[in-house]
C-alpha cells in the first residue's frame, strides 16, 4: 500500500509537534499494523481530511464501510475512544470494535498514561461506521444548518461516567489561559482582548450551572450525515462542564463570511441569542465562553504564523 499522509495534516502537526515527535514518519507503517490486524480493505485516505488525525475509508472482512482513524497521543485519541464508547451511538459516530481494557487516560496534552501505553497497533487508533464524510450540515442553508448541528450537540450532553478520564473545563482552559497571558506580555496588540477574556473565564468559572459530557470542539464540519440518523457528530476532543463552553464554538462557525458581512457583529450577537434560547443556555454565559474560545484560538493562531485566522478571529472576537 502506497501512502502518503495528507498535507493539511502535515502542516497542522507540524505546527504544534513536540522535540523529538516522529509519529508523522511513523504514520505509514503504524497504518499497514492497523488494516492488517483488523484485515481491513482500503480504499481511500480522506483528503484534504483533519488537522489532528488521519482518516481512511476502508471495508471489514464482511464487507462492512468503514473508516479507520489514526491519531498521535497530543490529539488526545483515547479520550475520544471513551467519550464514543459511553455514548454509544447517540447523536455521535459509533465505534465497530470495543475499547481496550481499564487504563488511566491522560488529562492533557502531553502527559503521560499511569496505566501503560497499549499496543501500538490499537494506541491512537479507532474504527469507526462510516458515515458520508464528504456531506456535513455547512452544506445546509446558514439556518437550518446551525438548528441541526445544535440539535445533535443537544444528544451529546449527558452525565460523565463515574470516576471519568476526561479534562474538566476549568483544567483545559487553564492551561489555556497560561499560554494566552505569556502571549499577551510579548504582544500587547492583543492584550486587551486577552485580559477581557481572561476575566470572563474566572467569572465563568465561580459558579458553573451543570456538569455534563461535552463535544470539547464542536462546529458544523463535524456533523456528518449518516444512515442511523441524518446527522452524526464525529471527531470529539472530550471535556467535562457546562453547556456553554460547548456551544461557544459553534456560535462562531462560518466566521470569514460573518467577517465580510457589514451587519457582522449585529449577526453575531443575534447567533448569540437564537442558539441560547434554542438550547435553554443562559446567553451572558455564552457570550463569556464564546469571547474566551475566539481570542484563545486567535491568539494561539497568531502564535504559529496563522495571521490570517489570527485576525478574524481576533476582530470577531472584538464584536462580544
Amino acid at each position: 500500500m502506497v501512502f502518503e499522509p495528507p498535507q493539511r495534516l502535515v502542516r497542522a502537526l507540524g505546527e504544534t509537534a513536540p522535540h523529538g515527535d516522529d509519529w508523522l514518519e511513523r504514520l505509514p507503517e503504524l497504518v499497514r499494523q492497523a488494516v492488517a490486524l483488523r484485515e481491513l480493505t482500503v480504499e481511500r485516505v480522506q483528503v484534504p481530511g483533519g488537522r489532528s488525525s488521519l482518516v481512511v475509508l476502508v471495508r471489514t472482512a464482511g464487507g462492512t464501510p468503514a473508516v479507520l482513524k489514526l491519531a498521535p497521543r497530543r490529539a488526545r485519541p483515547e479520550g475520544e475512544r471513551a467519550a464514543l464508547a459511553h455514548w454509544g451511538g447517540r447523536g455521535a459516530v459509533r465505534l465497530l470494535e470495543p475499547p481496550p481494557g481499564p487504563r488511566l487516560l491522560p488529562r492533557s496534552t502531553g502527559d503521560t498514561p499511569v496505566d501503560g501505553e497499549g499496543p501500538p497497533s490499537t494506541e491512537g487508533v479507532l474504527l469507526l461506521e462510516r458515515l458520508h464524510p464528504d456531506v456535513s450540515v455547512r452544506s445546509l442553508p446558514e439556518a437550518r444548518a446551525l438548528l441541526e448541528a445544535a440539535e445533535t450537540l443537544r444528544r451529546l450532553w449527558v452525565e460523565p461516567p463515574e470516576d471519568h478520564p476526561f479534562e474538566t473545563v476549568a483544567e483545559r482552559t487553564g492551561r489555556q489561559a497560561a499560554a494566552m497571558r505569556a502571549s499577551a506580555a510579548t504582544d500587547p496588540e492583543v492584550a486587551p482582548l486577552v485580559e477581557a477574556a481572561l476575566t470572563a473565564r474566572e467569572e465563568l468559572l465561580a459558579a458553573p450551572p451543570e456538569h455534563r459530557l461535552l463535544h470539547g470542539t464542536f462546529r458544523q464540519s463535524k456533523v456528518l450525515s449518516g444512515e442511523r440518523l441524518p446527522w452524526l457528530a464525529v471527531g470529539p476532543d472530550p471535556v467535562v462542564g457546562e453547556h456553554a463552553f460547548d456551544l461557544a464554538r459553534l456560535v462562531r462557525d462560518r466566521v470569514e463570511d460573518l467577517i465580510a458581512q457589514p451587519s457582522g457583529a449585529t449577526t453575531t450577537r443575534r447567533r448569540v441569542k437564537r442558539l441560547a434560547e434554542s438550547l435553554e443556555v443562559d446567553r451572558e454565559r455564552l457570550r463569556g465562553w464564546t469571547l474566551f474560545r475566539a481570542v484563545e484560538s486567535g491568539v494561539r493562531a497568531r502564535r504559529v504564523g496563522r495571521e490570517q485566522d489570527a485576525e478574524l478571529l481576533l476582530e470577531f472576537a472584538g464584536w462580544l
